[in-house]
């Protein structure tokens, strides 16, 4: 079914899980269209996605820029709305080795990425997509939307917002023709999940990650969480009573 997918954006496809979706759906007679930030990296991506291919268009952007790319999105989407886009793009920040708290700084950077970004870019193409009666939105969330984590307070507030948003939008667009996921990843070996602190059970490389996503989106599933049995867990967490969930944080070295 994901053949139906021609055109493709992808941001934060410098990102470990955004490469990989990239390298993933690189074939030929398709057009992948790549934002990022690190100029360097993303050449390297759209190289390797070439090599398999595709027609890749990359666009080094600051998505907290939304006139940029609101911008962006109006050049891209003059050739033709893409077919399927993923909103890959976001970061992580803790309380610190001390448990000192979140930089206001740092917690704004990271909500003007995480939320505010990617909000604005799905709201645009939603609408594109939805006036032409066809499309396919993936949203980026994590198994830490699910309840908050001590160590990851802001991280945790935003990735709920997301799958929060990204679940509205999939019943504001059913029978439109346009679908949307959510995807809620545990550990994916990256730098970023790396940084962060605390155990990182069941950590999956990106490829697996990407081809467990890919099988998903084709079959435009609401939620792909993984990996099993972590993503249960963190399900029980948000059903539990919150007192006993926050014991069972502390018990496995999560509570800060």
């Amino acid at each position: 079914m994901s053949n139906r997918f021609t055109r493709i954006l992808i941001t934060g496809a410098t990102g470990a899980i955004g490469g990989a979706l990239a390298c993933h759906y690189a074939r030929p007679g398709r057009t992948l269209l790549l934002q990022g930030r690190n100029a360097e990296q993303l050449e390297a991506v759209a190289q390797r996605c070439r090599e398999a291919g595709a027609e890749v268009l990359s666009e080094r952007l600051d998505l907290c820029d939304t006139e940029a790319l609101l911008a962006w999105l109006e050049r891209v989407c003059s050739d033709a709305v893409p077919d399927l886009a993923i909103a890959c793009a976001g970061m992580n920040i803790n309380t610190g080795p001390q448990q000192a708290g979140e930089s206001w700084r740092e917690m704004e950077a990271l909500l003007a990425l995480n939320i505010r970004a990617t909000l604005a870019l799905t709201n645009d193409l939603a609408q594109r997509m939805r006036a032409r009666g066809q499309g396919q939105l993936v949203l980026i969330s994590s198994l830490a939307g699910y309840y908050g984590l001590p160590v990851t307070p802001s991280y945790s507030a935003s990735k709920a917002a997301v799958k929060a948003y990204g679940e509205a939008i999939r019943g504001w667009l059913a029978g439109q023709g346009v679908g949307v996921t959510v995807v809620m990843p545990g550990y994916v070996a990256s730098p970023m999940c790396h940084e962060m602190p605390g155990p990182k059970p069941f950590l999956w490389q990106p490829e697996r990650a990407a081809r467990v996503i890919a099988r998903g989106v084709a079959r435009n599933r609401a939620r792909i969480s993984f990996p099993f049995p972590l993503n249960f867990g963190c399900w029980w967490l948000a059903v539990l009573p919150a007192a006993l969930s926050q014991r069972i944080l502390r018990w496995l070295d999560y509570g800060g």
